[in-house]
């Protein structure tokens, strides 16, 4: 057979059956993406005979005779093709996973399919960037700003260093290498959602040819472990094993098999015969606590972090300021109702998976899609009984992770396949995997309950919220205390309540998601904002601003914090409502809807801690070379955050140089120091606070050095342009590597942050919607958020975060939702039956930023990347409150659950 791929000609045979994804990744084309293997998300698009197909779902001996054009061949001889420049001048990406396949179908469109993007760009999913910048790339809009002088990165719209190499296929993923020798690993999954191991009969398995090793849980440690990863281990409750005799939801893990290939692991795992005793199941919370309930973990206790094993309680908090009660027995109008969240997958285009393999001098090596190298490397090296420099975990780009990947959910199997089998192996997730065996967000339980007096002063605040963990505890006690603290700390109130339990059940784990448990709870205390607001006469926006912490108020929620380091670093909270609020009373087009439509306005506000309590380390080493440009290295990873374009813009800013002159190193163990990870907003606050101080420390280096020479007073030398300057003299820094390496002592400095003190972020969310109370039908007419980001790093960067995150909430708030039916199995576990936001879905969101300087971010700035998400739900339901008059207190707010109500007000 021959094949021609990007011009040239192949004469390679594919298998029997293989789909031509796998065959192209197969000869070197890493460009084409595996995002779903269903044809759903389209980041194995590639062109057929110039039209765009989805390489998944055709068998490679279809493109026979034809001409097969990747990524890697748009531009042909001729170096970029237009739309790949396009994407690069309008920053069409963020975590840029899914950019190949959407830059290829871009380029095929035709002038009429341009008209009607939503149509067009229909097969292509973008989890990232909301879409606007996409748009802006097929419109040929550009977004990045030209050549910048040196010492002025910082605060510019400057483009991702990756960017280049996103477009052209060449920026590399956690799969997009080659290794030789490599063993693959399949997963046998639990059909049962609680059963006890009797025995596993690995004979038939083994006969499998091919089959190296049949992994149970008679060959794992029995360490107990947490999946979550945090610089604190006393954050989650130790309840888990690598690979268990006790299966505690549908889709836990019971085997593993490590074969020549994919397929004859997954025929090792159907012949697999295991012996199941079923125990009784727990599907719903509500029943967890109840006396007589199934228990989950019957054996732990409190010395594994577990607080009431016999209660399925893994964690519960319990504090008052003040009297509530009494506060609301005398308050002039009062609100109290019950707010149902529901599960919600991650959806990051690449899925969990990594290589492992061991080196010639005996390291392990885990190549992985993570947001927290370090702490998985001290995780292995604990469970695996390992010295820490005998363990090294990186990352190369990351396809998208929104907490999701703050997990250790494939790297223990890794290693112990790995360290089992002396061969390099490879785990790469099944979409179907992600959705059954990873994790979700929180499904919670809010009951709130709140007063105020006749002038609209908050006179009481409660929370009662259960939320549901899953068969096991990651995340479950920081996610429910982070729900009620920023939630009702936002607002001065005297008279404060929380009660909180998080509970275990026989379903599928929840886990760190953006906004870690404050869109949950915002839904429930925004209502009640607004809902007194009503009962009042006064504007949701007068409420929100007579009840606001304001600088030197304090920040408290109940139970008191043991952590008492977050401080007004800025505060722009006050400009956020301004913002909005006028920005929704702006003259725009008037909806041409026929008068069964209702049209309401809703608003919603949150405040976020700028990093995690208890602690968030970072280390930064910048050096001078001799070509008088920089290497920086830093921990934190790059999964479309915008950590590795900020890292340069600030050291580049520091040491008066341009971007292109910092030569970036990043998540990988191997480079030394330590970095807790990307997640809790710290990628750029913490992490770039330890950017900032080497860079600093450099500085001060370079100018004593130069002084030294000059034999003067260093307070009289500046950085300026790539060189030191005093009075009339000027050192390049070419001349500076110069005189260090004669001198033998060479320019490098160390930088290092511990998150403490930490700052406050601030968003308000506002909608104009329009409600079909006929058919429950929604449009969304208006967006705007505006965003307390202090000095804004990279405006057009930080926009892409908050449209990004915006349309991620919207596809929570309005349609995506994991169904899981009364034996606790995940029944919509592919993008097909889980609608994520398209094109089509995304209305383009007006993103308006406060002006404030923070006082502790690096250069001024602080975290926006998880907060732009928190506000989101909460303001959608306020603004169907104000267009129905119905409140609805359970999103997602689909048309088949807003029409019931909606008939029973209207009618027919």
């Amino acid at each position: 057979m021959s094949f021609e791929i990007n011009g040239k000609a192949f004469s390679q045979a594919p298998r029997a059956g293989q789909c031509l994804r796998t065959f192209l990744r197969e000869l070197g084309h890493f460009g084409v993406k595996k995002g779903c293997d269903a044809g759903d998300c389209g980041a194995c698009t590639v062109l057929l005979d110039g039209e765009p197909v989805h390489s998944c779902l055709i068998p490679a001996f279809r493109a026979e005779g034809r001409n097969v054009t990747t990524i890697e061949g748009l531009g042909g001889d001729h170096g970029a093709h237009p739309m790949q420049q396009a994407f690069l001048d309008a920053q069409g990406f963020q975590c840029g996973f899914c950019t190949a396949g959407m830059i290829l179908t871009c380029a095929s469109l035709n002038q009429a399919q341009r008209t009607d993007l939503g149509s067009a760009l229909k097969g292509n999913i973008c989890r990232c960037t909301g879409y606007r910048s996409i748009e802006d790339a097929i419109l040929g809009k550009s977004n990045v700003e030209g050549s910048i002088e040196a010492g002025a990165a910082f605060g510019r719209s400057l483009p991702a260093p990756a960017g280049p190499g996103i477009v052209r296929g060449k920026a590399r993923y956690t799969f997009d290498t080659a290794i030789e020798g490599l063993l693959h690993i399949k997963l046998l999954r639990s059909p049962h959602a609680h059963a006890r191991i009797v025995a596993i009969d690995k004979s038939d398995a083994l006969r499998v040819a091919g089959v190296h090793a049949v992994l149970t849980h008679e060959d794992a440690p029995s360490v107990l472990i947490s999946t979550a990863r945090h610089e604190k281990d006393w954050m989650d409750p130790e309840d888990t094993r690598i690979l268990d005799d006790v299966v505690r939801f549908i889709g836990q893990k019971v085997a593993a098999i490590v074969a020549e290939s994919e397929a004859a692991a997954e025929e090792a795992c159907w012949r697999l015969k295991v012996d199941y005793e079923i125990l009784p199941a727990l599907i719903d919370p509500e029943q967890a606590m109840a006396p007589g309930a199934p228990l989950v973990h019957p054996d732990r206790t409190t010395a594994n972090r577990v607080a009431d094993a016999q209660r399925n309680l893994v964690a519960e908090t319990h504090g008052e300021f003040g009297d509530v009660a009494a506060a609301l027995a005398t308050s002039a109008v009062t609100y109290e109702d019950t707010f149902h969240s529901h599960r919600v997958q991650h959806a990051a285009l690449e899925t969990h998976g990594g290589l492992a393999w061991l080196d010639q001098s005996g390291v392990l090596n885990v190549r992985t899609s993570t947001q927290v190298p370090f702490l998985t490397r001290r995780a292995l090296s604990d469970i695996f009984q390992l010295p820490m420099d005998k363990v090294r975990v990186f990352c190369e780009r990351v396809g998208g992770g929104f907490g999701g990947k703050q997990e250790m959910f494939v790297e223990d199997i890794l290693a112990l396949a790995t360290l089992k089998t002396g061969r390099p192996v490879k785990l790469e997730l099944t979409r179907e995997e992600q959705f059954i065996a990873t994790s979700t967000r929180h499904p919670m339980r809010v009951h709130v309950k709140a007063g105020a007096d006749a002038d609209g002063k908050l006179t009481a605040l409660q929370l009662d919220v259960l939320s549901n963990t899953g068969a096991y505890g990651n995340h479950a006690g920081p996610v429910m205390f982070h729900a009620m603290a920023e939630s009702i700390s936002v607002y001065n109130c005297p008279n404060k309540r929380v009660d909180g339990a998080a509970v275990y059940t026989n379903t599928v784990p929840a886990g760190a998601f953006r906004g870690y448990g404050l869109p949950q709870a915002l839904i429930a205390v925004e209502a009640a904002i607004d809902e007194l607001a009503r009962q009042l006469g006064i504007s949701p926006y007068e409420i929100r601003r007579r009840n606001i912490v304001r600088p030197g108020d304090p920040m408290l929620s109940p139970p008191p914090s043991e952590f008492h380091d977050v401080v007004y670093g800025s505060y722009g909270l006050d400009q956020c409502l301004d913002l909005v609020e006028r920005a929704m009373q702006a003259e725009g087009p008037e909806p041409d809807l026929p008068p069964e439509w209702l049209i309401g306005d809703g608003v919603a506000l949150t405040m976020i801690d700028s990093a995690p309590p208890a602690g968030h380390l970072a280390d930064a080493v910048v050096a001078l070379n001799d070509d008088g440009g920089f290497d920086l290295t830093v921990g934190t990873a790059e999964f479309g955050n915008g950590t590795s374009t900020v890292h340069r813009q600030i050291a580049a800013t520091t040491l008066a140089t341009t971007v292109d002159r910092i030569r970036l190193r990043q998540s990988d163990t191997a480079h030394g120091g330590h970095d807790t990870g990307a997640y809790g907003s710290a990628g750029m606050f913490v992490a770039g606070k330890a950017t900032h101080a080497a860079a600093m420390q450099l500085a001060t280096e370079l100018k004593a050095a130069a002084a030294s020479a000059w034999l003067c007073d260093v307070a009289s030398c500046t950085l300026e342009a790539e060189a030191v300057v005093s009075g009339v003299r000027r050192m390049s820094f070419v001349e500076l590597a110069r005189l260090a390496r004669e001198r033998g002592e060479p320019l490098a400095a160390h930088g290092y942050s511990d998150g403490t003190p930490r700052t406050v972020g601030f968003n308000v969310q506002g909608f104009r919607v329009a409600v079909n109370k006929g058919t429950g039908e929604l449009r969304i007419l208006r967006s705007v958020q505006a965003a307390d980001a202090g000095i804004v790093a990279n405006p057009m960067q930080c926009r892409g975060q908050v449209e990004g995150g915006v349309a991620q909430a919207l596809g929570a708030a309005l349609y995506e939702e994991m169904v899981i039916d009364a034996d606790g199995r995940v029944i919509n576990a592919k993008f097909r039956d889980y609608h994520l936001p398209s094109f089509a879905d995304v209305p383009r969101t007006e993103v308006l930023f406060a002006e404030t300087t923070d006082t502790i971010g690096p250069l001024g700035a602080k975290s926006m990347s998880e907060s732009p998400y928190n506000p989101v739900a909460a303001a959608l339901g306020n603004a169907i409150a104000d267009a129905t008059g119905i409140r609805f207190t359970a999103p997602p707010f689909k048309p088949d659950r807003l029409f019931p109500a909606l008939l029973d007000k209207f009618g027919g």
